[in-house]
């Protein structure tokens, strides 16, 4: 088995594991996907990738599981859709703690989670706590940038 293989197995594998989950191969095929998306993952993107293996409901069911362990977060789009990322490692079971920022491309529907940019400092009236923030940032993407150039002109895209 290459090494990259064997990697990728015990990474799967381990996962589950800590969060106290059968090592199912459902969950290892999905979680894999996760681990080698640049992006978020939507259920119909999953539901494309897998093609006949899973039904919808096994699909819902292991994102719900992942949600609730905290081993994904959803990402609510512009769309009313929800897509799911990776979590990072501090987050656990009930309590998630990606507070991110999230990009949406409004040319390819990528959405990715920009961690390394600060969320900022919101000062809520007195007697207020939060307890989640969902920063959504909607754009064009770097890669959607290079191929077609486009400049956002009165809420509607004219190529270049």
């Amino acid at each position: 088995m290459p090494f990259f293989d064997l990697y990728m197995k015990t990474r799967l594998e381990n996962i589950l594991k800590v969060n106290q989950l059968s090592v199912t191969e459902n969950r290892k095929i999905i979680l894999e996907l996760f681990l080698s998306s640049a992006g978020a993952l939507s259920h119909n993107d999953i539901e494309k990738k897998v093609g006949q293996k899973f039904d919808r409901v096994t699909i819902y069911r292991t994102l719900h599981t992942f949600l609730e362990k905290g081993i994904v977060h959803n990402i609510p789009t512009p769309d009313n859709s929800i897509h799911y990322a990776l979590c990072r490692d501090n987050c656990s079971a009930g309590y998630h703690r990606d507070n991110h920022i999230h990009f949406v491309c409004n040319v390819c529907s990528n959405t990715i989670c920009l961690e390394e940019v600060g969320i900022p400092d919101i000062r809520l009236p007195k007697g207020f706590t939060s307890e989640r923030i969902e920063m959504l940032v909607s754009g064009v993407c770097k890669n959607c940038k290079l191929k077609a150039p486009m400049w956002k002109h009165r809420d509607s895209w004219l190529r270049l």
